[in-house]
């Protein structure tokens, strides 16, 4: 089984718009299948009356911190201000601030202004540069906070209700998708269980599944599905906000990082594919395919749907009529003895699955 890559026979979805290539490359080659399905895209607000106004709030009076959180979003920012002849007071004004940087790039984007950071977290996450704040005292401190999509409720909030004047800086924008068709197909493909995993690398994106859900009555569907069979993980604590509303669980990486987070997600499935010895053979489940003694077993939807019942509880005799109900779509006795059939055949023998004459079926467990 050493040459089976870990996430082989899983499928996971991608809502992310940004850095989504780079998440689905680390998936692929850890044996993943991927589906994309866009949550939202990015609308700059270089032109935007709310960016100029938030600028011209932060120039009324000195600042003692400023927070920013995205290079892309950080460029924007000052190339909206020198094209509204507001460029040299904004880096004036800045300079004369403390500048906590959220990770490397925009830490490159400070730098390449001529600016420098006064503090950087190492996990790269919001909720570090928070409690840096809290811890160094924000009462009476005026604070921009440079937005990266939509509002940090959570963030702007707490250091509000620390004492601080905080002044929010939308730089650009999430909006639904052009094209609603993907996320929508990987919305379903999560209720119908083709769909193994979740990554998310932003809120926004989360938010945008929820509503979407939400919107097309789906949202009991999603949230069952996501605290139960689909694994939901989130890059940060900040990103998981809109799922942990729902009372969703989520995993989260160490580092709030994309490489982190594929192995999250890679390890998270791994742990939770059932194993057990049945007609002699061992058996490791994994999403919508089989190992048995070490080796590659496809298997389709339908008899998976029946094996994963069986497995739920191994040597426990499962119903005809549970085993309807396990079927995607529903079916009939005949559909459950088809898939029996099948699934004899993927498993490369009739040893593993036993018959229990006017009963059902249940697994040969190994004592």
């Amino acid at each position: 089984m050493s040459d089976v890559l870990p996430l082989a026979g899983f499928v996971i979805g991608i809502t992310a718009a940004r850095r989504a290539d780079e998440l689905g490359a680390l998936l692929v080659r850890k044996g993943a299948s991927v589906r994309y399905g866009p949550a939202i895209r990015i609308v700059p607000l270089t032109d935007d009356t709310e960016l100029h106004a938030a600028t011209t709030a932060l120039l009324s009076a000195p600042v003692d911190a400023v927070v920013a959180t995205t290079g892309i979003g950080f460029r924007g920012w000052l190339e909206a201000a020198e094209g509204w002849g507001l460029g040299d007071s904004l880096l004036s004004r800045l300079s004369a601030a403390s500048l906590l940087a959220r990770g490397p790039k925009v830490t490159g984007a400070l730098r390449a202004a001529g600016l420098s950071e006064s503090y950087s977290p190492a996990s790269e996450s919001n909720a570090e540069l928070l409690q840096h704040l809290l811890s160094s005292g924000v009462d009476g401190q005026r604070i921009a906070v440079q937005l990266h999509g939509e509002p940090l409720p959570y963030f702007v909030d707490t250091l509000r209700a620390a004492g601080a004047e905080v002044i929010e800086i939308p730089v650009y924008r999430w909006v639904g998708p052009v094209d609603p068709g993907p996320v929508d197909r990987l919305l379903d493909g999560v209720l119908d269980g083709s769909i193994h995993a979740l990554p998310f690398t932003s809120a926004p994106a989360a938010a945008s599944l929820i509503a979407l859900a939400r919107r097309t009555g789906r949202l009991p569907g999603l949230v069952t599905a996501l605290s139960g069979p689909v694994v939901a993980a989130c890059v940060g604590p900040i990103t998981a906000g809109p799922l942990a509303a729902l009372g969703v669980p989520t995993v989260q990486p160490h580092r709030a990082r994309i490489g982190a987070l594929a192995r999250t997600v890679a390890e998270t499935l791994v742990d939770r594919s059932p194993r057990l010895r049945a007609g002699g053979h061992a058996i490791e489940l994994r999403g919508q395919a089989a190992i048995v003694d070490g080796e590659w077993r496809e298997v389709a939807p339908a008899p998976m749907a029946i094996l994963r019942a069986l497995a739920a509880s191994p040597g426990r005799v499962v119903s005809r009529r549970e085993l309807i109900s396990a079927l995607p779509g529903g079916g009939e006795e005949h559909a459950v003895e088809t898939a029996i059939g099948r699934l004899r055949t993927s498993l490369g023998g009739g040893k593993v699955v036993q018959t229990v004459v006017k009963r059902g079926y249940r697994l040969a467990v190994d004592a």
